[in-house]
């Protein structure tokens, strides 16, 4: 329906505002969204976890400072349609999840890292709700995702690792050295 409003001579052209549109406007063809599809298969199928979150209410900066947090520990973050995301999901072998309303695709090869990044937003952001996840094979629901996200990360294990082995030898040098000390002033 093309009309002209008041005489004012703007036209509006009803059915061109209700196509789907892409992040800069762009109207997203059949070719785009087997793009889409398959850039999240790919990135789904490479993933050791994925969050599925809810992100109403937020504003671009905050999701922006998802994003970068993400990017920082090579984590996706990516907004979708569910009908592209679902199709994705079934494409990399990810079933037992519905998608509703508007959601947030949280993905990346390391299960802590993904955890880690999506609780501590979460924590930080109200409005930021975590609905679902697919980790390691299986659904797994907002209590899990929030225990892994408190688990210690590799490095921070391996840390704790180096500590322990390195105790004995600390002790072993401070023992010798207040011998040492003893002994000069035995002298």
């Amino acid at each position: 329906m093309i009309g002209d409003s008041r005489g004012l001579g703007l036209i509006w052209n009803f059915p061109a505002l209700l196509e789907i549109t892409g992040r800069k406007g762009e109207k997203l063809t059949k070719n785009k969204k087997i793009e889409i599809v398959n850039q999240l298969t790919d990135g789904f199928k490479a993933s050791e976890a994925l969050v599925i979150c809810d992100f109403k209410g937020l504003n671009t900066k905050t999701i922006e400072e998802l994003r970068n947090a993400a990017r920082v520990v090579d984590v996706n973050v990516q907004v979708a349609k569910n009908t592209l995301a679902t199709i994705a999901m079934k494409n990399a072998d990810i079933e037992g999840i519905e998608l509703n309303d508007t959601n947030m695709f949280v993905w990346g090869e390391d299960q802590l890292n993904v955890t880690k990044v999506v609780a501590k937003f979460a924590e930080a952001n109200k409005a930021f709700e975590i609905r679902t996840g697919f980790i390691a094979g299986e659904v797994v629901d907002v209590a899990k995702i929030e225990a892994l996200s408190k688990l210690p990360s590799r490095d921070e294990l391996i840390g704790m690792l180096l500590q322990t082995w390195m105790a004995p030898v600390t002790n072993f040098t401070i023992g010798l050295d207040a011998l040492r000390a003893k002994k000069e002033e035995a002298a």
